[in-house]
């Protein structure tokens, strides 16, 4: 059967998708010359390594939503799990290269979205575990099939900047929440009783404007 190996050889937006989409640029290659692919059913998780990358100055303050204060962090800083994807790869005999896609959200209530935004610059941690199904020629020109082992996986260290141009482009210079039914209403009913235009307005005037505080724009 085939021994595949998988690499990621880079990462860029999709410029024009209907949400944030990531292209992980996956190289696949199989050992098993003489057994060429027909098509791989690929499936992959992808895990952040939060633990294999340093933290400083703003960053440690916008985690502790996640990880709690620095201190605790020898109990609390694990890996988490990003997102699952998979991609259909076409016939191939030795190596091919394809796109993995990869949704992001903007949604502040996703881990993974409060830990991209927390970080000022560097490099993402990743860890993409692969599974799925390989119809392949065993050499004698008849259909075979088989699972991709458990073990496989891939490494990538993303750039932080990829992802933050990225909700630059579908988002410019804004960020999403969602809100409960009832305190989404008590805001909109003082949205309304103040006479203000904008949601912007009535958070400024509920929140306390307090120097230093906030990530600049």
């Amino acid at each position: 059967m085939p021994e595949l190996s998988f690499d990621v050889a880079g990462a860029e937006a999709v410029k024009f998708a209907a949400a944030p989409l990531l292209a992980f640029k996956l190289q696949i290659t199989n050992a098993a010359e003489a057994e060429p692919v027909y098509s791989i059913a690929l499936r992959c998780q992808i895990m952040i390594d939060a633990t294999r990358r340093r933290y400083a100055g703003q960053e440690t303050k916008r985690l502790l939503d996640l990880f709690g204060e620095p201190e605790m962090w020898s109990r609390t800083l694990k890996s988490m799990l990003w997102t699952f994807t998979n991609v259909n790869v076409p016939a191939f005999t030795e190596s091919t290269l394809v796109e993995l896609p990869v949704p992001c959200t903007y949604d502040f209530n996703v881990a993974a979205t409060k830990y991209f935004y927390a970080l000022e610059d560097g490099e993402i941690p990743l860890t993409l575990l692969f599974s799925g199904t390989v119809f392949y020629d065993a050499g004698d020109s008849t259909l075979q099939v088989a699972q991709i082992p458990w073990e496989k996986e891939a490494v990538y260290r993303l750039p932080v900047n990829i992802w933050e141009e990225m909700m630059d482009h579908y988002y410019p210079n804004t960020a999403w929440l969602t809100l409960r039914r009832d305190v989404f209403d008590q805001l909109y009913q003082y949205k309304m009783r103040n006479g203000l235009p904008t949601w912007e307005q009535v958070l400024e005037r509920l929140l306390p404007q307090e120097e230093g505080e906030g990530r600049p724009a």
